[in-house]
């Protein structure tokens, strides 16, 4: 349950506290009820929120708009206070995910409502508006701690503030009798919670319409918001709101007597002086507006990447932070009021549950890490080269500083996990694309540096020197990823073309000139022994912004970067990490078991790509005089192995195989030998070889081995339509109203003289050949290996009939049309034309019943 309270005295009293369970609703206490009576002139909010309730199911969502904009320019802050959760609620849906809202995941470009929901919510909206509005007044608004993500929920509910400081000077302690704990936020904060948190509430996609489309209301919104508080040009514009008091104040400063004990990158806020400080009237206009930006991030960042498992979390509780829990505790467990943790509130309680990505989930990521390159590489070149020590705040404005250490501070760490939890938990199917590019996204900070380059030069332009101190600093995004990423690509059917696609994409970024050579040189200095730290231990572990890149001496350049290195990784992986060289012997034979498995995967490739080719054929020009096969389950083998995909996918493999090559410097006469044996002894003794299978008692049971043969198309079973024929699918060569009457006709005749059929065809003499070749299936003597029910079924089938389908045939009517028209040329009547027709037709099985075994054995 949460309640909303005015932080001023003066409202404290007179307000009327909403209380807010699924839904929002106000309750006006009256004398009657006991304790407070709710003062005349305060009334009108209630009638307000009544009416706007009202409004929800009668009015059309533009006209509630209009309605909205012309409450929020009339209405003073402390009537608009009681709409305000509600309104939140109505247009993001609650947090359990009860009331949909606006549905701003499934609003299209499409619809009619999408302009006039972007108006409303864009950040010079009437929305944002009532935010600022809000905020100048400073009431708060309160979320339960359930809400958050496990790992900050785990942290809280242990008694420790998160490393964040989104979440100091906030939590709000229960009164007497109350399981939940709450979070105090400011208007600006509320809202980008929801907003945020709408992302990760279970929704129900109506069917044949996804929730992953970059068109969506909610994408754009994202994007429209991260343009205007992290812009790359210019500084962010001030609120559109200001009072007769002056303009809308930044949060109050957090204290100093806070405990930063958490996980993680341990240091306080990055723009304390500029931010958290109460920033007077006349002061520099970005630095009283900055605070919305870092908000706005750490909102984003802390409710979209904040995810991992049990296992991270503890890994992630170094010494130094179980001994800040202790000292936490002791001083927690001094003061009057504590807080109240419930039985069961552990760590391992509040992860029941894993938290799984969704991939609109992701895409929405890889659009705030792509924004994010963007704004930090905008930062001007005279700052960027200047020493951080010589920064001052009368020539660096907030945002500069900022965009020089956002990507680092804010997001590395939060995003490392997230990529890694879902490189171990995705499926192995297509969808891992997302998750593959917002990982390629980041890595990749060169490609958003702003400059219009040509795409045939940017395929093999090198890295540029300048971007080795960012490789270095995030050593783990380039190597521990890429491992994670070749156990996948081992276990992935790489004969399917969007997956071989993954692999070629991952190869040609790793391939990039010069890129190789950085993370070599990276990991070197972080195998470097450790006395060489020994004289600046007493700096502790720092984020590498904050280390002292810029010096002088070589031998101090070289020791701030080999601490650089190493504290990125024991930040992310523990003290205690067993770190795996990229360029080792371990990953060079991983690398090696990847190469074998896409030269399979080609050999593969080619081989069906050759079925094809051959069938197709056979079936294209004869099969018009019926000389080809009228075999009906060729529809069904295949279907997705196009010709055209099996091109992309020989095109992708080949050219993954040479950047491979130049990655790891392969010897091309091994690679070659290898490739060579191959295909000669994979490809040519086992393509004909069932799965490796055990006998049960239902049939057969596929091995691991066999398991992985199929993955890897090295083996296949033999999959053919075992059902009725005559009940197979209408195919768009056949006519369907003739099949329907040609299957009735052919069922009766069945029927009538079914028993003279099995007569006729249990003779062993001519006369019984002749009939099986007209009345039996000409599939009947082929041997598969069948499930019992199938094998039931296909002995009800086979038994001796009739079959007219192939009359349905637009091949057969043309072939009909044309023996007629030929027919009449000859004067020959339709009679006539008919019995010279059924003549050929007989005369046909006639030989084919004499000499089909000898033709059968040439």
């Amino acid at each position: 349950m949460i309640t909303i309270q005015n932080t001023k005295e003066e409202d404290v009293n007179d307000s009327e506290k909403l209380q807010v369970g699924s839904k929002w609703s106000v309750h006006r206490k009256n004398q009657t009820e006991g304790s407070y009576m709710a003062a005349p002139t305060l009334q009108q909010p209630s009638f307000l929120l009544a009416n706007l309730k009202a409004d929800t199911s009668t009015k059309p969502l533009l006209q509630r708009c209009q309605d909205l904009v012309k409450i929020i320019d009339d209405y003073p802050a402390k009537e608009l206070h009681a709409i305000f959760p509600w309104l939140v609620e109505t247009v993001f849906g609650s947090l359990d995910g009860i009331i949909a809202g606006w549905n701003l995941r499934l609003l299209h470009s499409r619809s009619n409502e999408y302009n006039i929901v972007l108006e409303f919510l864009k950040p010079s909206g009437p929305m944002m508006k009532l935010v600022y509005k809000l905020q100048a007044e400073e009431y708060k608004y309160e979320i339960p701690v359930n809400y958050l993500p496990g790992p900050v929920k785990a942290c809280i509910q242990e008694g420790v503030l998160p490393d964040c400081p989104l979440f100091h000077n906030k939590l709000q302690f229960p009164l007497s009798g109350l399981l939940t704990l709450n979070l105090a936020l400011n208007p600006f904060e509320f809202f980008m919670f929801n907003f945020a948190y709408c992302l990760l509430t279970p929704k129900s996609y109506p069917q044949g319409q996804q929730g992953s489309s970059t068109d969506s209301a909610y994408f754009v919104l994202v994007d429209t918001y991260l343009k205007y508080f992290l812009p790359s040009e210019g500084s962010v514009p001030p609120s559109p709101f200001s009072d007769s008091r002056g303009s809308v104040t930044a949060p109050s400063p957090r204290s100093s007597s806070v405990s930063f004990a958490g996980y993680g990158v341990h240091s306080p806020s990055l723009l304390k002086h500029h931010i958290f400080h109460q920033p007077s009237v006349n002061a520099d206009p970005a630095a009283q507006e900055i605070w919305r930006s870092e908000t706005l991030l750490q909102m984003f960042v802390e409710i979209w990447l904040h995810h991992y498992s049990l296992e991270m979390y503890q890994k992630l509780q170094s010494p130094q932070v179980k001994l800040a829990l202790l000292q936490y505790r002791l001083s927690m467990s001094s003061m009057p009021c504590q807080p109240y943790a419930p039985p069961g509130s552990g760590t391992r309680h509040t992860y029941q549950e894993p938290f799984s990505p969704t991939e609109e989930h992701v895409l929405v990521v890889r659009l705030l890490v792509k924004h994010l390159h963007a704004f930090a590489n905008s930062l001007k070149p005279e700052q960027l080269s200047s020493s951080p020590s010589a920064h001052s705040h009368t020539h660096t404005s907030p945002l500069e500083e900022f965009k020089r250490v956002v990507v680092q501070r804010f997001v590395q760490q939060k995003l490392y996990l997230f990529l890694q939890n879902c490189f171990g938990h995705w499926p192995l199917d297509a969808s891992f694309r997302a998750v593959l590019e917002t990982w390629l996204s980041y890595i990749q900070p060169w490609r958003y540096t702003g400059e219009k380059t040509n795409p045939q030069q940017d395929q093999n332009r090198t890295v540029p020197d300048k971007w080795e101190s960012f490789v270095q600093e995030n050593l783990l995004m380039y190597t521990k990823l890429f491992q994670v990423f070749l156990n996948r690509a081992v276990r992935t059917d790489l004969v399917n073309a969007k997956n071989a696609l993954m692999v070629f994409r991952v190869a040609k970024v790793f391939a990039q000139p010069n890129l190789a050579e950085m993370i070599q040189k990276g990991e070197q200095l972080f195998l470097e022994p450790e006395h060489v730290l020994h004289h600046r231990q007493p700096r502790g572990y720092l984020t590498p912004s904050q280390g002292g890149s810029y010096v002088s001496s070589r031998q101090r350049v070289v020791t701030d970067m080999v601490f650089r290195v190493k504290s990125h990784v024991y930040a992310l992986e523990g003290q205690d990490c067993q770190y795996k060289q990229m360029f080792g012997t371990e990953l060079r034979g991983a690398v090696m078991k990847l190469i074998q498995i896409i030269a399979q995967a080609r050999q593969t490739a080619k081989r069906i790509s050759d079925h094809s080719s051959v069938a197709t054929a056979n079936n294209s020009f004869m099969s018009w005089f019926g000389l080809g096969s009228s075999d009906h389950n060729n529809t069904f083998n295949g279907a997705e192995d196009s010709g055209e995909c099996l091109k992309k996918t020989h095109e992708f493999l080949d050219r993954a195989l040479e950047n491979l090559c130049q990655i790891f410097k392969l010897n091309q006469g091994q690679l070659t030998q290898l490739i060579s044996n191959l295909g000669s002894s994979e490809d040519d003794g086992n393509c004909k070889q069932l799965p490796d299978c055990i006998q049960g008692e239902n049939g057969l049971i596929l091995t691991d081995l066999g398991r992985k043969q199929i993955i890897s198309g090295l083996r296949r079973f033999d999959i053919q339509y075992q059902g009725d024929p005559e009940l197979q699918p209408i195919r768009s060569y056949e006519n369907a109203l003739l099949v329907r009457l040609l299957y009735r006709i052919s069922s009766l005749i069945n029927d009538r003289f079914g028993g003279h059929m099995n007569a006729l065809c249990s003779r062993p003499d001519f006369l019984g050949r002749l009939g099986r070749h007209y009345l039996a299936d000409p599939d009947s003597t082929t041997q598969l290996k069948q499930s019992p029910l199938s094998r039931r079924t296909l002995e009800r089938n086979r038994q001796p009939r009739l079959s007219l389908r192939p009359l349905a045939s637009y091949r057969t009517i043309l072939l009909l049309l044309v023996f007629y028209a030929f027919g009449g040329v000859l004067s020959l009547g339709p009679v006539s034309s008919i019995l010279l027709i059924l003549s050929g037709c007989f005369l046909l099985g006639l030989v084919m019943t004499l000499f089909g075994d000898k033709l059968k054995k040439h």
